[in-house]
């Protein structure tokens, strides 16, 4: 029996979306190298490929989708995809958002279309995802949604005015759908990471900027993808079924919840 629940376990279908770099990325690769098939959802085409060439020279499975999380059609069609070459889907990591090419400005000074583009893609992104996903997961009676929203609401960060209540609305919107999706055994839960070094240039945070974070933090050094993997993994694992509906602060105690 314990073989066969650990056979199930590595079979999961895992979707991650903003797959193409950064955390999405490493999120992608993590489950990868345990065992699970993962389906990369991202906007750029020739992310994808690099990384799931990556995947499969390992040895893992990747299913590449090039789309905007923000396309209701596209969305729809993706899990009609994956439906078609999976017939399940088990963890949803909710990933996808526009950040590092926001420029820090007061809030007077955005932009109502960069404004309104931000809250489409990293909250109504996250709703249509949740929205075709579930009834994969709904129909096997499991899942496991993380949704990630950031540190950055908990610290009421200035000059990213529109990043910040789009990742507020986030963990409300974990809330919310914990409630309703509880019944068919999936949990929902929010991860808040801290700034994470990446790949990924942000030509408005400078180096005082990111030394005076770092001061702040109960554990005093720079943050990784991998301080951060772990924690979602654990949040899609068996090991979190009696957690549902919360928000996990991973930024090494630069704020508390």
């Amino acid at each position: 029996m314990a073989a066969t629940s650990e056979a199930a376990r590595s079979q999961r279908v895992v979707v991650v979306t903003g797959a193409g770099q950064g955390l999405g990325r490493a999120y992608a690769l993590r489950f990868a190298t345990q065992g699970h098939r993962v389906v990369a959802i991202d906007l750029r085409a020739d992310a994808l490929a690099t990384l799931a060439e990556a995947i499969r020279a390992e040895g893992g499975e990747c299913l590449p989708l090039a789309l905007d999380v923000g396309d209701a059609d596209a969305v729809a069609n993706a899990a009609r995809d994956i439906d078609a070459r999976f017939g399940r889907a088990d963890v949803l990591v909710n990933n996808a958002a526009i950040f590092s090419t926001l420029k820090m400005r007061p809030f007077d000074e955005i932009p109502l279309d960069e404004w309104g583009r931000v809250l489409h893609v990293n909250v109504t992104g996250t709703f249509l995802m949740v929205r075709a996903i579930a009834p994969l997961m709904r129909r096997n009676g499991w899942g496991r949604i993380v949704n990630v929203s950031s540190a950055a609401v908990l610290m009421g960060r200035p000059h990213y005015l529109h990043y910040t209540t789009s990742k507020a609305a986030v963990i409300g919107m974990t809330r919310s759908l914990a409630r309703e999706l509880g019944a068919d055994g999936i949990t929902v839960n929010a991860v808040l990471p801290g700034a994470v070094d990446t790949e990924i240039p942000r030509e408005t945070v400078t180096p005082a900027q990111k030394q005076a974070q770092i001061a702040m933090r109960c554990i005093q050094r720079t943050q990784t993808t991998d301080d951060v993997t772990g924690a979602v993994l654990f949040l899609a694992s068996e090991d979190s079924r009696f957690i549902s509906g919360q928000s996990l602060v991973i930024d090494g105690g630069l704020t508390f919840l």
